[in-house]
Protein backbone atom coordinates (compact mmCIF):
# COMPACT_ATOMS: atom_id res chain seq x y z
CA UNK A 1 0.00 0.00 0.00
CA UNK A 2 1.22 3.18 -1.20
CA UNK A 3 1.95 5.89 2.09
CA UNK A 4 0.13 8.65 2.82
CA UNK A 5 1.29 11.77 3.71
CA UNK A 6 0.23 15.10 5.45
CA UNK A 7 1.36 18.40 4.15
CA UNK A 8 1.61 21.44 6.70
CA UNK A 9 2.27 24.71 5.18
CA UNK A 10 4.87 27.06 7.34
CA UNK A 11 5.32 29.79 6.13
CA UNK A 12 9.41 31.46 6.47
CA UNK A 13 8.80 34.59 4.70
CA UNK A 14 6.99 37.19 2.50
CA UNK A 15 7.54 39.57 -0.47
CA UNK A 16 5.06 42.91 -1.11
CA UNK A 17 5.55 43.47 -4.98
CA UNK A 18 2.89 43.98 -7.94
CA UNK A 19 0.64 41.34 -8.30
CA UNK A 20 0.99 40.95 -12.19
CA UNK A 21 4.30 38.95 -10.87
CA UNK A 22 2.27 36.17 -10.16
CA UNK A 23 -0.36 36.62 -12.70
CA UNK A 24 0.81 37.22 -16.24
CA UNK A 25 -0.92 40.44 -18.24
CA UNK A 26 -3.00 40.79 -15.24
CA UNK A 27 -3.10 42.55 -12.32
CA UNK A 28 -1.10 45.28 -12.95
CA UNK A 29 -0.71 48.06 -10.14
CA UNK A 30 -2.46 46.31 -7.64
CA UNK A 31 0.16 46.01 -4.26
CA UNK A 32 0.27 42.04 -3.41
CA UNK A 33 1.89 40.44 -0.57
CA UNK A 34 2.92 36.43 -0.62
CA UNK A 35 3.82 34.46 1.77
CA UNK A 36 7.04 32.22 1.02
CA UNK A 37 7.01 28.38 2.24
CA UNK A 38 8.50 25.53 3.70
CA UNK A 39 6.38 22.66 3.33
CA UNK A 40 7.21 19.68 5.68
CA UNK A 41 6.13 16.41 4.60
CA UNK A 42 4.86 13.70 7.85
CA UNK A 43 3.40 10.58 7.14
CA UNK A 44 6.68 8.27 6.23
CA UNK A 45 9.83 6.98 8.12
CA UNK A 46 11.57 10.15 6.60
CA UNK A 47 11.02 13.75 7.32
CA UNK A 48 11.04 15.78 4.19
CA UNK A 49 10.95 19.49 3.21
CA UNK A 50 9.68 21.19 0.54
CA UNK A 51 11.98 24.40 0.07
CA UNK A 52 13.57 26.02 3.08
CA UNK A 53 12.19 29.31 2.75
CA UNK A 54 13.96 32.83 3.41
CA UNK A 55 17.39 33.07 6.06
CA UNK A 56 16.08 36.41 7.76
CA UNK A 57 12.13 36.78 7.37
CA UNK A 58 10.56 40.10 8.21
CA UNK A 59 8.22 39.25 10.77
CA UNK A 60 5.93 42.30 11.07
CA UNK A 61 2.68 42.62 11.66
CA UNK A 62 1.80 44.13 9.10
CA UNK A 63 3.09 41.35 6.78
CA UNK A 64 1.14 38.89 8.86
CA UNK A 65 -2.48 40.46 8.44
CA UNK A 66 -1.60 40.48 5.00
CA UNK A 67 -1.28 36.90 4.42
CA UNK A 68 -3.26 35.55 7.59
CA UNK A 69 -0.84 33.65 9.24
CA UNK A 70 1.98 34.02 11.44
CA UNK A 71 5.69 34.05 10.18
CA UNK A 72 8.50 32.02 11.38
CA UNK A 73 12.23 31.46 11.26
CA UNK A 74 13.18 27.95 9.87
CA UNK A 75 13.82 27.06 13.56
CA UNK A 76 10.77 28.37 14.98
CA UNK A 77 8.92 26.90 12.15
CA UNK A 78 10.28 23.53 12.79
CA UNK A 79 9.94 23.88 15.96
CA UNK A 80 6.15 24.01 16.12
CA UNK A 81 6.16 20.40 14.59
CA UNK A 82 8.64 19.18 17.14
CA UNK A 83 11.85 19.25 14.83
CA UNK A 84 15.23 21.01 14.16
CA UNK A 85 16.91 21.79 10.89
CA UNK A 86 19.22 18.38 11.77
CA UNK A 87 16.33 16.16 11.83
CA UNK A 88 14.97 16.56 7.76
CA UNK A 89 16.50 13.52 6.04
CA UNK A 90 15.58 15.11 2.53
CA UNK A 91 14.50 18.43 0.52
CA UNK A 92 12.96 18.36 -2.52
CA UNK A 93 13.37 21.91 -4.17
CA UNK A 94 11.19 23.43 -6.58
CA UNK A 95 13.44 25.36 -7.87
CA UNK A 96 16.60 27.00 -6.40
CA UNK A 97 15.74 30.94 -6.26
CA UNK A 98 17.20 32.29 -3.10
CA UNK A 99 13.73 32.60 -1.56
CA UNK A 100 13.40 28.63 -1.62
CA UNK A 101 16.68 27.35 -0.58
CA UNK A 102 18.24 30.28 2.08
CA UNK A 103 18.27 27.44 4.56
CA UNK A 104 19.99 24.50 3.29
CA UNK A 105 23.26 24.68 4.87
CA UNK A 106 21.13 23.81 8.39
CA UNK A 107 20.16 20.89 6.76
CA UNK A 108 23.14 19.20 7.56
CA UNK A 109 22.04 15.72 7.61
CA UNK A 110 19.12 16.57 4.55
CA UNK A 111 19.46 14.93 0.88
CA UNK A 112 18.57 17.88 -1.32
CA UNK A 113 16.61 16.92 -4.84
CA UNK A 114 17.37 19.30 -7.37
CA UNK A 115 16.50 19.21 -11.47
CA UNK A 116 20.20 19.30 -13.35
CA UNK A 117 18.47 22.53 -15.26
CA UNK A 118 18.17 24.11 -11.51
CA UNK A 119 21.77 23.80 -10.98
CA UNK A 120 22.75 24.88 -14.15
CA UNK A 121 21.01 27.99 -13.67
CA UNK A 122 21.92 28.52 -9.92
CA UNK A 123 25.72 28.54 -11.52
CA UNK A 124 25.31 30.32 -14.76
CA UNK A 125 22.12 32.49 -14.16
CA UNK A 126 20.77 34.24 -17.42
CA UNK A 127 21.14 38.34 -16.71
CA UNK A 128 17.28 38.56 -16.60
CA UNK A 129 17.28 35.80 -13.44
CA UNK A 130 18.54 37.72 -11.10
CA UNK A 131 16.60 35.46 -8.43
CA UNK A 132 19.68 32.99 -8.54
CA UNK A 133 22.73 33.20 -5.52
CA UNK A 134 24.86 29.85 -5.96
CA UNK A 135 25.94 31.02 -1.95
CA UNK A 136 23.39 29.41 -0.85
CA UNK A 137 23.81 25.91 -1.83
CA UNK A 138 28.09 26.05 -1.73
CA UNK A 139 27.34 23.96 1.82
CA UNK A 140 25.00 21.25 0.14
CA UNK A 141 27.10 20.85 -3.01
CA UNK A 142 30.28 20.93 -1.19
CA UNK A 143 29.77 18.37 1.25
CA UNK A 144 27.88 15.89 -0.96
CA UNK A 145 24.60 16.03 -0.52
CA UNK A 146 23.13 17.10 -3.43
CA UNK A 147 20.76 14.39 -5.60
CA UNK A 148 20.45 15.55 -9.58
CA UNK A 149 17.45 14.70 -11.10
CA UNK A 150 17.04 14.13 -14.35
CA UNK A 151 13.38 12.84 -15.25
CA UNK A 152 10.40 12.65 -13.70
CA UNK A 153 10.80 10.19 -10.77
CA UNK A 154 9.58 8.66 -7.58
CA UNK A 155 11.46 10.47 -4.40
CA UNK A 156 10.46 7.88 -1.62
CA UNK A 157 7.18 6.09 -1.66
CA UNK A 158 4.37 7.82 -2.38
CA UNK A 159 6.01 11.18 -3.15
CA UNK A 160 6.95 11.73 -7.14
CA UNK A 161 8.47 14.84 -8.82
CA UNK A 162 7.51 16.30 -12.18
CA UNK A 163 9.77 17.81 -14.27
CA UNK A 164 7.75 21.47 -14.92
CA UNK A 165 9.64 24.46 -16.72
CA UNK A 166 6.98 27.04 -16.27
CA UNK A 167 8.50 29.62 -13.59
CA UNK A 168 12.18 28.16 -13.73
CA UNK A 169 13.90 25.92 -16.73
CA UNK A 170 14.37 23.19 -13.83
CA UNK A 171 11.43 23.58 -11.89
CA UNK A 172 9.96 20.54 -10.01
CA UNK A 173 6.52 20.08 -8.99
CA UNK A 174 6.11 17.54 -6.26
CA UNK A 175 3.16 15.24 -5.87
CA UNK A 176 2.54 13.46 -2.73
CA UNK A 177 -0.28 11.02 -1.93
CA UNK A 178 -2.23 11.82 0.82
CA UNK A 179 -5.51 10.20 2.23
CA UNK A 180 -7.72 13.00 0.85
CA UNK A 181 -6.06 12.34 -2.75
CA UNK A 182 -2.70 12.94 -5.37
CA UNK A 183 -1.73 16.72 -4.01
CA UNK A 184 0.68 18.44 -6.11
CA UNK A 185 3.11 21.56 -4.85
CA UNK A 186 3.48 23.44 -8.00
CA UNK A 187 7.07 24.17 -9.31
CA UNK A 188 6.22 27.43 -10.14
CA UNK A 189 5.04 30.38 -8.59
CA UNK A 190 1.41 30.81 -8.82
CA UNK A 191 -1.59 32.00 -6.82
CA UNK A 192 -5.00 29.95 -6.73
CA UNK A 193 -5.99 32.84 -8.99
CA UNK A 194 -3.70 31.42 -11.69
CA UNK A 195 -6.14 28.25 -12.07
CA UNK A 196 -8.87 30.34 -10.79
CA UNK A 197 -8.86 33.35 -12.88
CA UNK A 198 -11.81 36.01 -12.91
CA UNK A 199 -14.36 36.71 -15.35
CA UNK A 200 -12.93 38.73 -17.93
CA UNK A 201 -9.82 36.56 -18.17
CA UNK A 202 -12.23 33.42 -18.88
CA UNK A 203 -14.57 35.97 -21.11
CA UNK A 204 -11.47 35.65 -23.36
CA UNK A 205 -11.58 31.76 -23.44
CA UNK A 206 -8.51 31.14 -21.50
CA UNK A 207 -8.74 28.90 -17.83
CA UNK A 208 -5.64 29.59 -16.50
CA UNK A 209 -3.33 32.47 -16.22
CA UNK A 210 0.57 31.95 -16.26
CA UNK A 211 3.09 32.85 -13.32
CA UNK A 212 4.15 36.51 -14.30
CA UNK A 213 7.60 35.22 -14.23
CA UNK A 214 7.90 32.54 -16.83
CA UNK A 215 10.66 30.25 -19.06
CA UNK A 216 8.16 30.08 -21.88
CA UNK A 217 4.24 31.89 -21.72
CA UNK A 218 3.02 29.01 -24.18
CA UNK A 219 4.19 26.10 -22.65
CA UNK A 220 3.52 27.35 -19.01
CA UNK A 221 -0.06 27.33 -20.13
CA UNK A 222 -0.32 23.88 -21.16
CA UNK A 223 1.92 22.89 -18.65
CA UNK A 224 -0.08 23.97 -16.00
CA UNK A 225 -3.35 22.23 -17.49
CA UNK A 226 -1.27 19.32 -17.31
CA UNK A 227 -0.21 19.40 -13.68
CA UNK A 228 -3.91 20.43 -13.05
CA UNK A 229 -5.22 17.31 -14.80
CA UNK A 230 -2.88 14.66 -12.88
CA UNK A 231 -4.10 16.54 -9.60
CA UNK A 232 -6.60 16.15 -6.89
CA UNK A 233 -5.28 18.63 -4.69
CA UNK A 234 -3.66 21.82 -6.02
CA UNK A 235 -1.37 23.99 -3.44
CA UNK A 236 0.10 27.04 -5.80
CA UNK A 237 3.21 27.47 -4.10
CA UNK A 238 2.69 31.02 -2.90
CA UNK A 239 -1.63 31.21 -2.24
CA UNK A 240 -1.54 33.38 1.33
CA UNK A 241 -4.71 31.16 2.53
CA UNK A 242 -2.34 28.29 3.19
CA UNK A 243 -0.81 31.01 6.01
CA UNK A 244 -3.50 29.96 7.84
CA UNK A 245 -3.65 25.95 7.40
CA UNK A 246 -1.85 23.92 9.96
CA UNK A 247 -2.58 20.95 7.66
CA UNK A 248 -3.51 19.79 4.15
CA UNK A 249 -4.57 15.84 2.90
Amino acid sequence: MTTAYTIHPIVMGTKVFDKSYMTYQYGQGETYTIPIFTWLIQGGDQTLLVDTGEMNPIQSQDREEAIGGKIYTFEQGLAEYGLTPADIDIVVHTHLHMDHCENDYKCENALFYIHEQELASVHTPHPLDYRYLSDYIDDIEENGQIRIITKDTEIIDGIRVMHTPVHTKGGLTVFINTQKGLAAITGFCIIDENYNPPPEIRGMEMDLIPPGTHVDAYSAYDIMERVQREADILIPLHEPRFAAIKVIG
